[in-house]
């Protein structure tokens, strides 16, 4: 058994180096068999306990034995206390999700606060294999498919390729005891009724059920490497730039359906939404479908995706006051007198303004129907909703686009074009300069 786990925690690169592993000890056998595995590999331990407090005096019979075992061992012992019920019912968790957070939020800070190169837990081939069940029930893609991976960031699982089975047998060899959470009898939860109905009844009719599920997480893992491989090389071709999506290069990748979810799920689209989206990909231009996080748009050739914005106002007032710094775009105002000598930098994020010529107090809007300016260099009024047609605006720049204006006109649309009856001359006097940081 020691030469096994040895040999899985090598071959996955799990273990390495002097310093500290942080134990995940309960006190049932999976978490007694790891702890007195890895210290007998020689590696340095750190017990820690959480006490959930869900099981009434069993909870509390669980942290006295973990605290004795490491007195005895002379490990290192931390635990923590949890409200777990409370902490479930404030974010809206059930008590399994909840429990699993506020567990690894712990460990993690632990880890961190004494410098352990892991964290290690119990997880064996049979929970792998109920797992992959679970996920099946539910509803799941490869990722649920291949199960748990033997490392997940600083979490490792020297066990994953050993049987509930062999541990028992390997502790009753040893001599070593453990404690039972009664709770693992009742099959009122899913996972348990796996493992207590389903999976005895699979073995009835194949014995080897659970070896078989096991190799084939195992083959699928390597699998969903592949396929990420491959997802993230069409992702690449069909968004080059963030938030736009090509609609005619999507559809031209073998699965463009399958790829569309991939990239979309990142951004808060259900599977269901993603259909939907995929049935109007070669309708009219407008259609818009929101995510908790963001809204997407059918633009032309493209889907365009956008944050959904938190609390932006339309219009914001920025009278004359050029030194806030609570607007909603990042814009710098500079007064300065016009002179011969004035240095004029030639961007469309720069805009020069003849300070005379502003009636009123500045503001900034989104633009409205009907609006109008003059563009720079220009002798005639133009609409806005003309100009953004001929610099082909996609729907959400035209909305997202910004306008600065006084109490009279539009004076510069945002990092294009200043109105061209603001511009400065010979009589200027005074020049209002505004840098437009693009992010």
């Amino acid at each position: 058994m020691i030469g096994k786990i040895q040999a899985y925690i090598e071959r996955h690169a799990l273990l390495a180096g002097e310093a500290p592993v942080l134990v995940g000890v309960s006190g049932g056998a999976d978490s007694v068999a790891l702890l007195a595995l890895l210290c007998r590999l020689g590696y340095a331990c750190v017990v820690a306990h959480c006490n959930f407090h869900l099981r009434g005096d069993e909870s509390e019979r669980d942290e006295a034995f973990v605290r004795g075992l490491a007195e005895r061992w002379q490990i290192p012992f931390y635990r923590v206390d949890f409200n777990t019920e409370e902490y479930a019912r404030k974010n809206r968790l059930s008590i399994e999700m909840a429990a699993r957070q506020l567990r690894y939020e712990w460990f993690e800070n632990l880890r961190q606060e004494l410098g352990c190169q892991a964290i290690a837990v119990a997880h064996h081939r049979d929970d792998n294999v109920e797992t992959v069940l679970l996920n099946l029930f539910r509803g799941t893609g490869l990722s649920g498919l291949r199960g748990m991976r033997p490392r997940n960031g600083y979490v490792i699982r020297p066990l994953l390729g050993v049987s509930r089975q062999e541990i028992e047998a390997w502790l009753c060899g040893e001599g070593l005891s453990f404690v039972t959470d009664s709770t693992n009898c009742s099959d009122l939860f899913t996972r348990n009724f796996i493992r207590l109905r389903v999976l005895p009844l699979l073995e009835s009719r194949q014995p080897s059920v659970k070896e078989t599920i096991a190799r084939s997480a195992e083959y699928l893992s390597g699998v969903e490497v592949i396929y990420r491989a491959a997802i993230d090389r069409a992702r690449r071709e069909v968004m080059p730039e963030e938030g736009r999506l090509l609609i005619d290069t999507l559809l031209c990748q073998a699965e463009p359906r399958t790829i569309l979810f991939e990239i979309l799920r990142d951004y808060g689209f259900s599977r269901a939404q993603v259909d939907q989206i995929f049935a109007v990909l070669e309708g009219e231009s407008g259609r818009r479908f929101y995510s908790s996080t963001h809204q997407l748009v059918k633009d032309r050739g493209a889907l365009l995706l956008a944050p959904l914005s938190v609390d932006q106002p339309d219009t914001v007032m920025i009278g004359r006051d050029f030194d806030r710094l609570d607007l909603p775009l990042p814009i710098e105002f500079c007064l300065m007198p016009n002179s011969p000598d004035l240095e004029i930098v030639k961007s469309l994020n720069v805009a020069y303004l003849d300070y005379g010529r502003l009636r009123g107090n500045l503001l900034l809007r989104h633009w409205q129907e009907g609006d109008w300016f003059i563009p720079f260099g220009m002798r005639g009024r133009k609409k806005l909703s003309d100009y953004f047609s001929d610099h082909k605006f996609s729907r959400l720049a035209k909305e997202e686009q910004w306008l600065l204006c006084d109490e009279e006109s539009i004076v510069w649309v945002v990092g294009q074009r200043i109105d061209d009856r603001y511009r400065i001359k010979a009589e200027t006097e005074m020049v209002l300069r505004i840098n437009f940081y693009a992010r």
